[in-house]
């Protein structure tokens, strides 16, 4: 692409046209048979793939595509099963598995001083405050066994990350006065001690998201603030058990340098620039990581892992401020910008993200109005899931149950959290690996100019990797 891409050009790349959903003779949706659709009359859908045109919700809240229904199974100012109130601002949440089938899940709720629904708990971090999170237990028919409190007296818990141990890390998004940090929560042992015990050395920031890297134990952070600065935890016990985060660790930040010759030569011939990671002091890590010149990012937000791969989004980033979405490897060091909005209607405000069980990448928006959850496959192709109608609510904490069949996600405010089923396809864990190493939808990917893409063939790089450096100060030699 030697332009920015405009509406116009979009529609014509895009087309307009709709088809109705197509199953194969399995029941399972085919994703190279399912048209293209329109999100609704006013906002053209993204592409190619998917589910077909989403079906106006009678309820009013959340469109789907046909075929898949949703339960609200859990509302703010409902009641816990000890008879406490459900606390409010749904955000963030993780899915394990439960018994009988069942399938537990963690959720924050992203709050602080006084609300009407507080996180009332019985052994607090700071009695003061009112975030922390909760825990449901989902059977198998997709209703709620049990629902409890597993933290709380935090602030602003607003995403985290599931750990390969079955721990949830809720993020406090603050920089206030003893507060700031992760904390490891356990749902099957709540409100113990250790859910109210900061891992200090993972940082003292307003923390957004984190994911672990499951072949080495080193856990990504994303900061919430501006600017905001990519950070990774390495623990100095790499067991992945409870509890072993605690033991503290060595936090870094990313930034871009030039590469010694000597390493230059080992990586790529010609090579002259990188990625590096900078140490940092845990009780002022943004401090130092703008001193140090460490990436500066606009606002950090989402972060998942998956096949190797650490994908996380920038949601303001920019010429038109709309988001960037990279991927990191952590095996060669690299960094790319893979997808780079330059229209609303391609997407806004990029926020939770995941990878589904069958490969796609799902990123939730948090643009304000009607946001929705976006998929983009290995095959390059986009389209629309679903649709939240509540205007200036997010969708928050979009997770598949460990089976793959039900997707979990929350709508912040008012909080509810649903159960969405359906022709979900099997899982692929090839496919999963695939899309970490696809190129991006070809429309929507960072747009490279003649002279950096001769630069990236010279240093080595793929384009992917010079945009994202390029973004952040690399110079063109």
């Amino acid at each position: 692409m030697d332009k920015p891409l405009n509406r116009r050009n979009f529609l014509k790349v895009g087309g307009a046209g709709t088809v109705a959903l197509l199953l194969g003779s399995t029941g399972v949706l085919s994703l190279s048979q399912a048209g293209k659709a329109l999100a609704n009359p006013e906002r053209p859908h993204l592409g190619e793939a998917g589910y077909g045109p989403l079906v106006k919700d009678p309820g009013g809240i959340l469109n789907l595509p046909q075929g898949f229904q949703y339960r609200i199974i859990s509302e703010q100012g409902g009641k816990l099963s000890d008879g406490g109130i459900i606390p409010g601002a749904f955000d963030g949440m993780a899915a394990f598995q439960g018994p009988h089938n069942s399938t537990i899940l963690v959720r924050n709720h992203e709050q602080s001083g006084n609300t009407p629904y507080p996180v009332e708990g019985k052994n607090p971090y700071d009695k003061l405050r009112t975030g922390g999170t909760t825990a449901l237990v989902v059977g198998p028919n997709r209703k709620v066994v049990a629902e409890y409190v597993t933290s709380s007296g935090t602030i602003r818990n607003c995403a985290g990350g599931a750990t390969p141990w079955g721990t949830w890390l809720t993020c406090e998004e603050t920089r206030d006065q003893g507060h700031g940090y992760v904390f490891e929560v356990d749902p099957l042992h709540p409100e113990n001690d250790l859910s109210k015990t900061p891992i200090r050395e993972m940082g003292a920031f307003s923390h957004e998201a984190t994911a672990v890297d499951p072949s080495t134990g080193i856990v990504y952070l994303t900061e919430d603030g501006s600017p905001s600065f990519l950070y990774r935890f390495i623990p100095h016990d790499r067991s992945q058990r409870l509890g072993a985060l605690q033991k503290g660790g060595k936090l870094q930040a990313a930034a871009i340098e030039e590469i010694p010759a000597a390493l230059a030569s080992s990586i790529a011939t010609g090579q002259t620039f990188g990625l590096v990671w900078k140490d940092l002091d845990p009780e002022k890590p943004s401090l130092e990581a703008k001193e140090k010149g460490c990436i500066q990012f606009s606002r950090l937000e989402g972060a998942y892992f998956a096949g190797g791969v650490f994908w996380f989004d920038d949601t303001s980033a920019g010429d038109t401020r709309l988001g960037r979405v990279y991927r990191y490897f952590p095996s060669t060091n690299t960094l790319e910008l893979f997808y780079e909005s330059s229209e609303a209607n391609d997407l806004e405000a990029p926020d939770n993200i995941c990878i589904t069980p069958w490969g796609d990448l799902w990123i939730a928006e948090d643009g304000g109005g009607t946001d929705r959850i976006i998929g983009v496959t290995p095959e390059g192709q986009t389209y629309v899931f679903a649709e939240n109608t509540l205007n200036d609510s997010e969708l928050a904490g979009p997770v598949f149950s460990p089976d793959g069949k039900t997707l979990f996600v929350n709508i912040q405010n008012p909080g509810m959290t649903f159960a969405i089923w359906g022709p979900f396809p099997r899982k692929n864990s090839g496919r999963q690996r695939l899309i970490g190493h696809a190129a991006p939808p070809a429309r929507l990917a960072p747009i490279i100019g003649d002279k950096l893409a001769a630069f990236a063939e010279k240093q080595g790089m793929s384009p992917l990797e010079a945009a994202a450096l390029h973004r952040h100060g690399m110079p063109i030699l």
